[in-house]
């Protein structure tokens, strides 16, 4: 239809203005330090902090003493105030490596196969033979598969033997491995045999010489000696070595005419009877041509952190599928089936026997020892060169890993036990990297336990940046998981009270006072502050933590670390300036490479403009102002390729001095209007 009138008439038009303006990708928390378990290195996100203890773990002990890492009760902490994403980095200190499945065996084929014959001449009670070059008998073997639980117990295969003498039985004790279901040549091997009536021999291979075949094998995603549970078993199936913190896998059903598999991942600790399923896997094929294939559906990923040449550190994901488990993960499929089925639709011989068994198993050969050197110090007894069992050094490529803004989203960075003034460079390169990403703001911790109020001020004295903030003192709650009573840095508790300013206000709301600030989970602060307490740590910079008689304990500050009186010396503008940059930069982003012309400038208008104003509504700005036309867009700028917008911003500022005159009068006297 005509989209204009030549003759008289009514054209109705329709113009869609309620497109709704996508909001800002969410993004929370990172923290960094070490766990009981979880993959190392690898910046992961949790959603809740039964997932953080699913993925992470939880107490440890450590000098017969049971311990929260501080990373734990700052994941709890920050859960219960609202927050509703971390990115949590787990640092170690020495060689950490996943552990592999054990006796995880193929199905193998059964009966008696093939014959040996014993040429030689024999002593009636033993006899040896030393040598494959022609004065031993020689022979194939095929043995058959192991009882159904795998543990190789009582394997016996039933061959013929010819003989120049009446021998019963023979025991195979040492010398080369046997594969379960393939044919072997044994040509010199240690035997042992007893004078017999002459019947066929039963001949007994030794459990320490039989390999199974292995379909595929599974890795840990979580990595270090806690993920190794391989040994004996208690009755009812449990595992010695099972724990809450690793995991055990099973096989619960196979099927060799359609060629698939179920798999389960269980908790450590289970028993057979009374089983903990985290996940379960069904219908897997070992055909990599097949869309259930085994590394398809579970994943066959990890990841390695590599400092390049240049000294910064990148994550080098390894494998082709992306990881579907928690869990584990498929590091290598041995017996593949590729068109496991002919073309008349049946099973290939050759196949079925490559599909594991039904039973269950541990894990085992992983490395890595949480505390490697000496005892693990905790909480105010963290050291300068021990935090919680780590070195300061261990933390240098997570926190740069995590200057990768591209990879990686969040607007508030930690490291709860790194302190300035025990480990400085590292809280140095906490603030470096807040500063180089310019999306987050770095809340770092100045001194450790015990410290003056001159102690403190002095040492926020070395820093000058509007990325970072800290607060003081420290502080004791009740640990989430052990229920002692424990103080910590305040850098474990401030996440939290971000969060909670976010879900209950915005991110440019001030995450103090007695309505966003108060800590209730709080039993007390290391130190009653006093009014001039208060006054010389904020000139200072520093966030007091207050405590009121009637309000408990209440975060009195939101400083940013910046010397010079502005607006960004204060943390909600910061935050404010830290959520817009994000949004205003995801809606930048879909316009590279577009048409450099006043449809894309109208595009970018038309999502920035109501974005804006909705934060004006909620309080966040007195006033904007965004230009991108032709002021800003000239001939020449189009000519190289850019694009300029300007975006002018009056931030709300806080009301935190209110000064109340009391004027008493005399009586009939007259008030001021």
């Amino acid at each position: 239809m005509a989209e204009t009138l030549i003759s008289p008439g009514v054209l109705a038009r329709e113009n869609d203005q309620s497109q709704i303006t996508q909001g800002p990708v969410e993004v929370g928390a990172a923290i960094i330090g070490p766990s009981i378990k979880g993959p190392v290195e690898v910046p992961t996100v949790v959603t809740s902090y039964s997932e953080y203890l699913a993925i992470f773990g939880g107490s440890v002990t450590s000098g017969s003493q049971q311990h929260s890492y501080l990373n734990q009760i700052a994941a709890n902490n920050y859960f219960r105030q609202g927050g509703n994403s971390l990115l949590v980095t787990r640092v170690t200190s020495g060689s950490f490596s996943s552990a592999a499945t054990a006796d995880l065996f193929a199905i193998a084929e059964s009966g008696v196969v093939d014959s040996i014959t014993l040429t030689s001449s024999l002593d009636l009670n033993s006899f040896n033979i030393t040598s494959s070059a022609g004065n031993g008998p020689t022979g194939t073997i095929k043995a058959t598969a192991f009882s159904s639980n795998g543990d190789g117990e009582g394997l016996q295969i039933t061959a013929s033997f010819t003989t120049s003498e009446s021998i019963d039985s023979i025991t195979i004790q040492g010398g080369e491995n046997y594969i379960a279901g393939e044919a072997v040549t044994f040509t010199s091997q240690s035997l042992s045999s007893n004078k017999g009536d002459g019947t066929d021999l039963v001949v007994t291979l030794s459990a320490a010489n039989i390999l199974n075949k292995v379909p595929f094998t599974l890795s840990t995603i979580s990595e270090g000696e806690i993920m190794n549970n391989s040994g004996a078993s208690l009755s009812g199936g449990a595992l010695v070595n099972g724990s809450a913190n690793n995991v055990r896998w099973e096989v619960t059903a196979v099927n060799t005419s359609s060629g698939v598999f179920s798999l389960a991942v269980r908790r450590g600790d289970d028993k057979h009877n009374n089983k903990s399923i985290l996940e379960t896997f069904n219908n897997l094929s070992l055909d990599p041509l097949a869309p259930n294939y085994i590394e398809a559906v579970i994943g066959n990923s990890y990841y390695s952190a590599i400092q390049n040449d240049g000294g910064d550190y990148y994550l080098q994901e390894n494998g082709n599928y992306t990881n579907k488990s928690k869990y584990v993960y498929v590091s290598n499929v041995n017996l593949p089936t590729p068109e496991y089925f002919d073309n008349a639709g049946n099973a290939k011989d050759q196949f079925t026997g490559s599909l594991p068994l039904i039973s269950s198993g541990s894990f085992s050969g992983a490395s890595g020892n949480l505390f490697p050197g000496e005892a693990a110090q905790f909480n105010e007894s963290i050291s300068s060169t021990n935090i919680q069992g780590i070195n300061p050094l261990d933390y240098t490529a997570s926190i740069n890993l995590l200057s990768n803004k591209d990879n990686y989203q969040f607007n508030v960075l930690t490291a709860p036990g790194l302190i300035h003034s025990l480990h400085s460079s590292q809280v140095n390169l906490l603030v470096t990297t807040a500063e180089t990403r310019q999306d987050c703001l770095a809340v770092i911790d100045l001194r450790p336990y015990g410290a003056t109020v001159g102690n403190v001020t002095g040492q926020a004295s070395s820093f000058d940046s509007s990325y970072s903030a800290t607060y003081w003192p420290w502080l004791q709650l009740v640990d989430p998981d052990t229920s002692r009573i424990v103080w910590v840095p305040a850098s474990t508790i401030i996440p939290g009270v971000f969060a909670f300013t976010d879900a209950s206000s915005d991110p440019w709301f001030a995450p103090a006072g007695l309505t966003r600030g108060g800590l209730g989970q709080v039993v007390k602060a290391e130190r009653k502050l006093t009014s001039g307490n208060r006054d010389t740590l904020y000139e200072a910079n520093v966030n007091p933590i207050a405590t009121f008689p009637q309000s408990g304990v209440v975060v009195f500050g939101q400083k940013t670390l910046q010397k010079k009186a502005s607006a960004l010396d204060r943390v909600n503008v910061r935050r404010l300036l830290i959520a817009l940059k994000n949004y205003i930069t995801q809606i930048a982003d879909n316009l590279v490479f577009e048409q450099n012309t006043i449809a894309t400038r109208n595009n970018f208008l038309t999502q920035v403009n109501p974005y804006l104003e909705s934060v004006q509504q909620r309080q966040g700005l007195y006033a904007f102002k965004v230009v991108m036309d032709d002021t800003n867009n000239t001939p020449d700028v189009i000519d190289r390729n850019e694009l300029i917008g300007q975006i002018y911003l009056q931030p709300t500022k806080t009301a935190e001095f209110i000064i109340l005159d009391f004027n008493v009068l005399p009586t009939g006297a007259t008030f001021p209007v």
